[in-house]
This record gives structure tokens, sequence and C-alpha cells, in this order.
């Protein structure tokens, strides 16, 4: 896959199969999208586009948005190469380039810049000034710019339709299970290992410190989740707690992330994780001792243990 940091990189191709979106998530009412579009260019002989914006448009357009997102851009860039795209165009969104309107963005972006043969877009697509373009649009300007169109419909799972909010809703909730369903693949943080202050290795269970650097990544609800951790390509099981250790003393109620890998035994310090959320085990809990603690960390390995098998 060939990617381009915006579309002055870019240069135009014949037979280009076009979609555009930001495609938070990769989930699997994009990927529809995404093998529709891949199936069309290998029909035609063409090559597959996929047009994205960074930062997502709400950040630029609503100042005070506390918008997190299900993937960091390189993250959206991996999940993409692996569905199978030929060219990723990641635009930089600015409020200059939010004022194009629908017909600018078809005639000089679509058409004239990328090549246009045929646009598959989402149900309910919108683009342009104000979002003020629409299927109904591209249907007008598509015989006037010699390119066809064609919408996917909605994508339902139990009559939900998928969404990236839906998703984004669903994680910040602590319901993992059905935001990995909804992704078609595991959530997941990507942190390097920073030192603690070695509580849980008091505790009897030492962890991995993991410290989030991108500020817009989503995190999920406090809580003790099941996990796999990989780490320099092994996999690994694990848990992991997420929250301000509301039962040790001296805590200074700031959000920790902290990983037990099981069966593990290295020394991690500024080495990079990647954590894949499996499931959900239960609420971070203020317990009236360490050893209640202790008693209910057992638990929760046990847990944890039997997903595992």
């Amino acid at each position: 896959m060939q990617v381009y940091q915006g579309l002055e990189e870019f240069n135009k191709i014949e037979n280009a199969v076009v979609t555009t979106g930001t495609f938070d998530g990769v989930h699997i009412g994009h990927q529809t999208i995404l093998n529709r579009l891949i199936e069309i260019s290998q029909k035609i002989n063409g090559e597959n586009v996929l047009l994205t914006f960074y930062p997502h448009p709400r950040m630029v357009l609503q100042a005070d948005t506390d918008l997190k997102l299900i993937n960091t851009i390189g993250e959206k860039t991996e999940l993409l190469e692996q569905v199978g795209i030929d060219h990723l165009i990641i635009q930089p969104f600015t409020k200059e380039f939010s004022r194009i309107t629908s017909l600018e963005f078809v005639r000089d972006i679509l058409v004239n810049q990328i090549g246009t043969t045929k646009l598959v877009i989402g149900y309910d697509h919108h683009f342009g000034r104000n979002r003020e373009g629409s299927f109904e649009h591209l249907k007008e300007y598509g015989p006037l710019y010699g390119f066809e169109v064609e919408e996917i419909p909605a994508q339902d799972i139990d009559n939900t339709n998928i969404s990236s909010t839906k998703i984004r809703k669903a994680i910040t909730d602590g319901h993992i299970s059905t935001a990995n369903e909804y992704l078609g693949y595991q959530f997941s943080l990507k942190g390097k290992v920073v030192e603690g202050k070695k509580i849980g290795r008091e505790l009897g269970y030492p962890t991995a410190n993991i410290k989030i650097e991108n500020q817009y990544k989503l995190i999920p609800a406090n809580g003790i989740y099941a996990i796999e951790v990989i780490w320099k390509g092994e996999n690994y099981q694990g848990m992991l707690n997420i929250g301000t250790r509301p039962t040790i003393e001296n805590s200074d109620g700031s959000l920790t992330i902290e990983a037990n890998i099981f069966n593990f035994n290295h020394t991690i310090y500024n080495d990079d994780l990647k954590i894949n959320f499996v499931k959900r085990i239960r609420d971070e809990k203020k317990f009236n001792s360490r050893e209640e603690l202790i008693a209910e960390i057992k638990k929760d390995k046990s847990k944890v243990e039997a997903i595992f098998r």
C-alpha cells in the first residue's frame, strides 16, 4: 500500500475506484465498503484509493469537542493495509479545507486530482462544506464528470446499525465484547512501559505500567480486563487494570493502566507493548484492606485463566 501525506503528493491515476471518509475503527461496516471497493477495482483492472482525513473533522470544526478515537492514524494505516487498500491519502483537515463545496470536492479533488472512475460510499454519506453533499448530489455529478457511484446500504448486527460512534460508546462504557464484535477484531492500546510505584509487586502481582502517548486515543472504562499482550512479536496472556487504585493509601487519583502478564519474567522498562482487550471482568472497586484486594485479584486471575482455557 502506498501512503500519501496529502493530496499534493498523489498523482492522478487511470481507473481509480475511490472511497472517502474518516473510517475510525475500520469496523465491519467499513470493511464491507472496502471489500466492495477492492472487488470493483480488480474487476475493472483498476486501482483502489481511500481518501481519509486527519485530524478528525470534528476536532477541527468543534473546538470544544473531547472526541477520542478508536484508532491512531498509525493503527488505522495498518488496518487498511491488511484489508488490501492500494493507495491511502491522508489529507490534513483544516478549516480552510472544510469550506470546499460539494461540487468543488467532486470536480477538483475526486475527478481532477485522483481520477475517479467509480466512487463507492457508505449509507448516508455526506461531504463538502456543511456536509451539503449527499448520494443524490453524486448521482447528478457522476454523468457530468464521467464517474459512476455506488452506495452500500446500512450494515446491521441484531438490527443495530454499526457506527464508529456506537463503538466508541461501547468502549467507554466497558462493553468491550460488543465493541470487538462490531470492529471484527480486538480493540487495542499501544504504549510504553514506564516505571511505577511497584505496588503490584508488593501485592504479589507485578504489573507493567503503560503510558499511552497519543492524547486522542480512546481509553476503555475503568475496570479489570482479560488481555493479550504483544511484546517483541511474542504473544502473552494477562489481566489489566484501568483506574485510580482507590484501595491504595496515598493514591493521587490519577488514571493508571497496569498489565499483569502471566508467566512473564523480563525487564521491559521503556519497551513498547500492544494490548488486545479480550473481555471485561469487573468494575474497579475500593476494598477495605489490601488483604481484600489481594483476594479479589486472585479471583480475577482465575476468571481470566478460565477465559483463555
